[in-house]
């Protein structure tokens, strides 16, 4: 990747700011360093001379080759500031700290190869017609609810029927739920059912969708069912409250949820009647951690993993001798947007505003270039969070365009282009006004979280600043996760730009952040061209990996010339693994999971 270096006044202020978070973060004392606890310490990657760490030298399963122990218990950590929002169902859930909790006690109907696509492997497996729209599904026997109920048929209609619901309270309805036949009618309201899903027998489903394509088997179909004997009597708009959703939660994963102590943790115990087999330990605790402890609970063995361990705090712990980390790029980027619209709850819709106060498309390329995030990427993560160009992410090989021209940080570039577009500072007081003369002031709300959330937000506000825009925070502060989301979705007025995250999951069709109809594109844009490519790229004619290419290379140039975000850096994610785990991997083509993660040895080791 090219390096662009920032301004000396700007690196300056880096590397204050980068020296001060060192000096409160605290690092590893030196009598620390090269400690080897039972061999695993050695499988951690080195830096280069730089400090600087390349994600590719990172493993994706643990070293530990022992067997599990009987009667082994894990504590499994969730990195967050905030308390679990505590929506512990598929269907329902917004925030990925609660999906963290789920993942443990549910899962999908499908499992999925390398590549991320659906295989037969599964609770449930699928049949195809020479149309590439009629879908048929059987759920395998033996598949129980935790209540030892059967997982069927009805249950899989059921999810869709309330996701598809007007009254449904949640972000799942879009463009993939409206490509089924009859879905737009339900949701309307003009139709009681559903007319492309029919329930053929207790345990095989169908599903007509108007277009084929990869997006289906990729995540276009929706594989979570909803137990239809518990929330059946419940009016949809009160499921999402219900003791259901928050206080006594159903699966038919490995572990069923035995506590819950709201907002903090989650304790399971082993699903003796689980369909793939007897799992491997017979309790698991999900807790929330916070940042600033989380390298404490590591290394003390008060977890013995969390989901994503802070890059920020990578270099001061890469040597933690009790631990292994492992590395892979994550499906998710960080990125600016801006507010172009409000969303049009009865139509379903996003509607733009063209008098938006960032409508100016020349004021949005200007700030991109304003940035240099190849520096943040550096000073901040050391490498492995990295400058993003496209928003097709180097997640998806096949489909990221590293070629394609985007803004990247030239702050005479960007002075240059709100010159032309009439931004300039008419009371001398070295802020720029709009084009009518008036003063401008952009709002800019990002979230808490870690000892970086709050310098990099800074950082932005002072680049911007560089370059005569005047940016000051949302009410002056970072923002919680909870309100930063409440306050983003509800199109609040106060907000002008954000700094969002968006975790793609395992299909590249980027519909669900951009497409029109969809409730999580936050900026609220969308153009003709927009959907047209977005259809384009999830049709049958995509199957054909080089016509999917093709338009999403049309897409990702559609979105450099329109910016209604702009990516500002790739991420990685890091998983720190207690020596005793066992069979822990990130490989999503590995046979291993959840339900064969165990212990070697009774208690967590700790660092030395």
């Amino acid at each position: 990747m090219s390096k662009t270096s920032l301004s000396k006044s700007l690196l300056a202020l880096m590397l204050v700011l980068v020296l001060a978070l060192a000096a409160c973060g605290g690092g590893d004392d030196a009598s620390d360093k090269d400690k080897d606890t039972e061999g695993q310490a050695s499988n951690n990657p080195t830096p280069n001379e730089d400090g600087i760490f390349n994600i590719d030298d990172f493993k994706v399963s643990t070293s530990n080759d022992a067997e599990a122990i009987e009667d082994g218990s894990l504590t499994y950590g969730i990195v967050s500031d905030t308390v679990l929002e505590g929506t512990f169902n598929f269907n329902f859930y917004s925030g990925a700290p609660d999906y963290e909790v789920i993942a443990w006690f549910d899962e999908p109907l499908f499992d999925n190869d390398e590549s991320y696509t659906y295989t037969q492997d599964g609770a449930a497996t699928w049949e195809v017609d020479d149309s590439g729209k009629v879908y048929t599904f059987k759920i395998k026997d033996g598949v129980n609810w935790h209540d030892g109920k059967p997982v069927t048929a009805e249950d899989w209609l059921f999810a869709h029927e309330v996701i598809g619901h007007k009254d449904y309270k949640g972000i799942r309805y879009g463009a993939d739920f409206e490509n089924i036949e009859g879905m737009e009618e339900y949701h309307a309201g003009e139709a009681d059912t559903i007319s492309g899903i029919e329930v053929i027998d207790e345990k095989t489903l169908q599903i007509t969708y108007k277009e084929g394509g990869p997006s289906l088997i990729t995540g276009g179909i929706w594989p979570y069912a909803l137990p239809k004997h518990v929330f059946g009597e419940m009016e949809v708009a009160e499921m999402l409250e219900s003791d259901a959703v928050r206080k006594n939660p159903i699966g038919f994963g490995p572990y069923k949820v035995e506590s819950i102590v709201p907002g903090e943790s989650v304790t399971m115990v082993k699903n003796e009647d689980y369909w793939r087999g007897e799992p491997a330990l017979e309790k698991v605790t999900v807790k929330v951690v916070s940042p600033s402890t989380v390298v404490q609970e590591l290394k003390t063995g008060g977890v013995d993993m969390v989901d994503s361990f802070p890059t920020d705090q990578f270099l001061d712990n890469a040597d933690m001798s009790n631990v292994q980390f492992l590395g892979q790029i994550d499906a998710a980027y960080t990125y600016i947007g801006f507010k172009l619209g409000k969303w049009n709850e009865e139509a379903g819709q996003v509607e733009v505003d063209p008098n938006a106060k960032m409508a100016d498309v020349n004021l949005r390329r200007a700030m991109w270039y304003a940035v240099d995030n190849n520096a943040v990427g550096d000073n901040f993560y050391n490498g492995l969070r990295w400058n993003a160009t496209s928003l097709i992410i180097p997640f998806f090989p096949e489909y990221y365009n590293a070629d394609i021209e985007t803004p990247t940080f030239d702050p005479d570039e960007a002075n240059k282009i709100l010159d032309e577009a009439g931004y300039k500072d008419v009371d001398g007081d070295g802020m720029r006004e709009n084009p009518e003369g008036e003063e401008l002031v952009i709002n800019f709300a990002s979230m808490s979280g870690g000892d970086t959330a709050e310098p990099i937000a800074n950082y932005y506000i002072q680049a911007w600043g560089n370059v005569g825009l005047n940016v000051q925070l949302v009410d002056g502060r970072l923002l919680e996760f909870n309100s930063f989301y409440d306050r983003v979705e509800g199109d609040d007025e106060g907000i002008d730009i954000y700094q969002g995250a968006w975790g793609t999951g395992t299909d590249v069709n980027p519909a669900g952040i951009f497409a029109g109809n969809s409730f999580a594109n936050y900026p609220r844009w969308t153009n003709e061209e927009n959907d047209e490519l977005l259809a384009k790229g999830s049709s049958m004619d995509a199957m054909d990996t080089a016509y999917r290419k093709e338009v999403y290379d049309q897409w990702q140039q559609l979105m450099v010339d329109n910016i209604p975000l702009f990516p500002t850096l790739y991420r990685s994610v890091i998983v720190p693994v207690n020596n005793r785990v066992v069979n822990y991997t990130l490989d999503p083509g590995s046979d291993l999971r959840r339900y064969e993660i165990g212990v070697s040895q009774a208690e967590p080791v700790v660092a030395e």
